[in-house]
């Protein structure tokens, strides 16, 4: 595993039905036009994971989930699988997202087992960790992140393509953001952190920033040591506003 270019993760979550497609088209082609650069994904609803890796086959730009279980099958009504996933077309996953955390009380062991499933299936898997604002000024910030990657990367990611995103909880989607000191102190833990836990073979797995990511501050953030790339939600949903931050990875 070595990383040579950023990694650009379009989070759309609960947002976009079929007319959405014609803004994955114009990322594509976006993408396309600007030639080399980083690695872009975009991770749709599961409904149209299937028709956007279709419209996107080719063309650069990775197609992933938002989630999955930790099961390949079986009576878990509502659920998608990896296998699911990787079967409609995506090759990437996002896994432990804060709001999975919280609105569905998913622990560091839920979030491993579902990396194991993953593996499994062949997909890439974007493991995010991140403390609460309340955690952030009790000065514990660092130890909360630390233990949620120890916990969360199973053995099974060794020598494996994997990242893992650093999302403060209390910036997502409230346009608040960590200074750059900041952001580059959690990140370095981090990196320490999976060393510790998967040994040498974790020092280039791409470790993303996100949390109100926007085009005014993306060139900063993503210069900032430890900085391999960003996790971006609302900005990734228009291509006018999810390509500036695109190029400014280049």
């Amino acid at each position: 595993m070595k990383q040579s270019v950023k990694l650009i993760v379009g989070n759309w979550k609960m947002n976009g039905l079929s007319a959405a497609l014609a803004q994955a088209e114009a990322i594509r082609d976006a993408v396309s036009a600007a030639g080399q650069g980083p690695r872009v994904v975009l991770c749709p609803p599961a409904t149209l994971i299937d028709r956007i890796s279709a419209a996107l086959a080719d063309s650069g730009v990775a197609v992933g989930g938002q989630d999955c279980h930790e099961k390949p099958v079986g009576a878990f009504t509502g659920s998608v699988s990896a296998e699911m996933l990787a079967d409609a077309g995506a090759t990437v996953v996002i896994l432990g997202h804060s709001e999975r955390r919280a609105a569905f009380g998913e622990t560091d062991a839920d979030v491993a087992a579902k990396v194991e499933a993953a593996i499994a299936a062949g997909l890439e898997p974007i493991v995010c960790v991140g403390e609460t604002l309340e955690q952030r000024e009790a000065g514990e910030a660092i130890a909360v992140v630390s233990a949620q990657v120890e916990g969360s990367l199973p053995m099974g990611l060794s020598e494996r393509d994997f990242a893992v995103a650093y999302e403060p909880v209390w910036a997502i989607g409230t346009g608040l953001t960590p200074t750059l000191e900041q952001i580059a102190e959690v990140h370095a833990a981090i990196r320490a952190a999976m060393i510790k836990r998967l040994g040498d073979s974790a020092r280039t797995a791409p470790i993303l920033y996100g949390g109100s990511v926007k085009p005014e501050n993306a060139r900063d953030i993503l210069a900032t040591p430890e900085v391999g790339g960003a996790l971006v939600g609302g900005a990734s949903l228009k291509a006018e506003d999810f390509m500036p931050i695109v190029k400014a990875a280049a």
